[in-house]
């Protein structure tokens, strides 16, 4: 972008909008792991999972550690022999070691496919006076998705018993968002006063190549030049092609090339050259679909839908469009993020919630805390159940999924659950919640004596 004081010199989207179920809709109950168990003749003796290849684990700050570590001892010590690779990302350490930490956890997830991560604090200046901090450091999830590359894709656990603000939302909807460049990676600049507003492009081994932008002429104002590249627009085409094979969900992806004509448009070209190319014959066999359509006219179909979908956007729309599905579907605190590169093998799972400072603040005082930990469970299971996948370990993939179903159940079936659970229902007595012990300890019971019927 190059700003010179005087001085110095579509197609409209189609009007049918489907959605699909997931695919063999799973049964009610979750098939557990025998092998998980074995006899004795007096008692029964608990045998252990062995998980073939590491975990990276990426810990946290604040109340999520704490719900962190109670998860671990709970839910994944005593079921599974696994090897985790530990990397404390809270932010004291991340400032002792100049933030070396998270760039050694992103290399570790590269190594190894698959990391878990706890919510992480991203100090801002309150937060640099609090810990006394070398510096404002970056966020740690921004650092990650830079070094891993890859879509972050965000969906909600739906739990009919918790009401939803959107009330025909049935079905999840799954938010992709292309987590690089555009206003994230954008230069802005307040301009002073009159003048030529130009971008200049210089090809390597050409000529500088200027596109005219505006003239200011009674006054300055702002500008902003963004980017994007073909190589990451690729790569999320091909993980959000990926990903709605792997749910059996149609794939929607929304721009707005009518006015963003060549800048969105990239994006829609990018995307049908390789759904042609590449998926649309997979796609037909799995009864799914493809489809382009405008980012205005998704929102408001996205509304009137009953779900069961994946959208696809841009940067700046995910971003917004995620928060709005989580509330929509009840609560922040039931949404999972999931970071896929596009081969679909490297993969980060964490709660699409923060550290949860508040409920902190409190349980540092030695007052009882009524923090869902539901998100940061499901950080564990999508990432156990992306490794069973990989090394073939249906036995592992059968766990998390039946951990799962014991959190979804104890809320839908048992009616326990945390405050914030409780007040989407219209309840506020104490009597109507549970603190985050009590609830992880409901669903201990209710996972233990799955894992009994299925012996």
């Amino acid at each position: 972008m190059r700003y010179v004081r005087p001085s110095a010199f579509a197609r409209s989207a189609r009007p049918i909008f489907r959605t699909a179920a997931p695919p063999s809709a799973k049964n009610s109950s979750i098939a557990i792991p025998v092998a998980l168990f074995h006899h004795s003749r007096a008692n029964m003796l608990q045998q252990k999972i062995k998980v073939k290849n590491p975990v990276v684990e990426l810990d946290g700050d604040e109340m999520t550690r704490v719900i962190w570590k109670d998860i671990k001892d709970k839910f994944i010590f005593p079921y599974l022999d696994i090897d985790l690779k530990y990397y404390d990302l809270g932010l004291e350490y991340r400032d002792e070691t100049s933030d070396k930490v998270t760039l050694d956890a992103a290399e570790a997830i590269k190594k190894y496919s698959v990391g878990i991560k706890c919510a992480t604090i991203t100090p801002d200046e309150a937060r640099v006076k609090e810990f006394n901090l070398k510096q404002m450091w970056l966020s740690p999830n921004g650092t990650i998705r830079n070094a891993l590359g890859g879509t972050v894709f965000r969906e909600p656990i739906v739990i009919p018993r918790i009401p939803r603000l959107v009330p025909g939302w049935k079905k999840p909807i799954i938010i992709g968002r292309h987590a690089f460049g555009d206003q994230y990676r954008a230069k802005d600049a307040v301009l002073p006063g009159p003048g030529k507003l130009s971008m200049v492009y210089t090809p390597e081994g050409g000529e500088p190549q200027e596109i005219e932008v505006y003239q200011f002429k009674s006054g300055g104002g702002v500008a902003q030049t963004q980017y994007n590249t073909d190589e990451s627009i690729t790569g999320f085409a091909h993980a959000s092609f990926k990903l709605a094979l792997d749910k059996g969900l149609p794939l929607y992806m929304s721009t707005k090339n009518t006015i963003l004509k060549k800048y969105d448009g990239r994006f829609k070209d990018i995307f049908q050259e390789i759904y042609d190319s590449q998926y649309q014959k997979a796609f037909e066999e799995k009864g799914i679909w493809y489809e382009h359509r405008l980012i205005d006219d998704m929102v408001a179909q996205m509304i009137k839908s009953s779900g069961g979908y994946i959208m696809a956007l841009k940067n700046y729309d995910g971003d917004v469009q995620s928060d709005i599905v989580a509330q929509g579907f009840g609560s922040l605190g039931l949404m999972t993020s999931v970071l896929i590169t596009p081969d679909g093998k490297t993969f980060e799972s964490e709660a699409a919630h923060g550290t949860v400072t508040r409920h902190y603040r409190e349980h540092q005082k030695g007052r009882e805390t009524s923090t869902n930990p539901i998100a940061s469970i499901f950080a564990w299971t999508r990432g156990l159940i992306q490794r069973g996948k990989l090394d073939g370990q249906p036995e592992l993939v059968a766990f998390a999924e039946g951990l799962e179903k014991a959190c979804v159940d104890t809320v839908d079936v048992d009616g326990v659950m945390t405050k914030d659970l409780a007040l989407a229902c219209g309840k506020s007595d104490r009597a109507d919640y549970v603190t985050t012990s009590e609830y992880l300890a409901a669903v201990e019971k209710r996972l233990k004596n799955a894992l009994k019927e299925k012996l």
